[in-house]
């Protein structure tokens, strides 16, 4: 059974190409021009993945995540127009999977999709033990965070992130290794991922973000996950 893909955008040239390309790749498409119409097929028809324009009329995509996050538990890409940094950072700090600038290549952005998809699926073979950092308590397989046995909620790339220094905990994971491991090859090169999700993940897991001593910014390097 292929995919469901929502593709939200006003844009209706935009829409038709994008769909026609998405079912070419093998997905199964539905598209909305508005956030309202979107949420309204949304409800009728599960998607696997949502592409979302942050410039929609009426509500607009930073709006419309935050109802998308409270009722389905989908990745979203955003598609903008909008070179800003401001919407990039706050898009994924409100919890967007990705985003994508227009005008863009549609081969990177299947490969985009192609890697959000990945990373909602549950690995059934998955049973590597529990990585232990200090009072940190990882666990892959059941997908759970322990921080002095309080149960830590973190989205899948902010786990999937932390799980890779986890890994290498006390040594220097450069930022093309977290973008390769957590992101996949198609993102080198987009180190402000990385700095965004760091960020993020301190805001949760630091006692004091802005100055941070359990994940170690190393200048000009990466970064490493300290026990505490």
């Amino acid at each position: 059974m292929s995919n469901r893909i929502l593709l939200v955008d006003d844009d209706a040239l935009l829409r038709r190409s994008l769909a026609f390309s998405l079912e070419q790749a093998g997905y199964s498409v539905n598209t909305a021009a508005t956030a309202e119409d979107a949420l309204s097929l949304a409800r009728r028809a599960p998607p696997d993945l949502i592409l979302l324009d942050i410039g929609l009329p009426g509500i607009d995509g930073l709006e419309a995540l935050k109802t998308i996050q409270r009722e389905f538990d989908v990745p979203v890409i955003f598609l903008t127009a909008r070179r800003r940094e401001l919407d990039e950072i706050v898009g994924l700090e409100l919890g967007a999977s990705d985003y994508i600038t227009k005008p863009f290549n549609t081969d990177v952005l299947l490969a985009r999709v192609k890697v959000a998809l990945r990373h909602t699926v549950t690995d059934e073979h998955a049973d590597e033990d529990a990585l232990t950092v200090g009072d940190l308590v990882i666990n892959p397989a059941a997908h759970v965070v322990t921080v002095d046995d309080r149960v830590i909620e973190l989205p899948p790339r902010e786990f999937d992130l932390l799980h890779a220094l986890a890994l290498d905990a006390g040594r220097v994971v450069s930022i093309d290794d977290l973008l390769a491991r957590v992101w996949g090859a198609e993102f080198l090169g987009e180190p402000q991922v990385v700095y965004v999700h760091i960020r993020w993940l301190r805001e949760i897991l630091e006692n004091d973000p802005q100055n941070p001593h359990r994940i170690v910014t190393v200048r000009g390097v990466g970064y490493k996950l300290e026990p505490q």
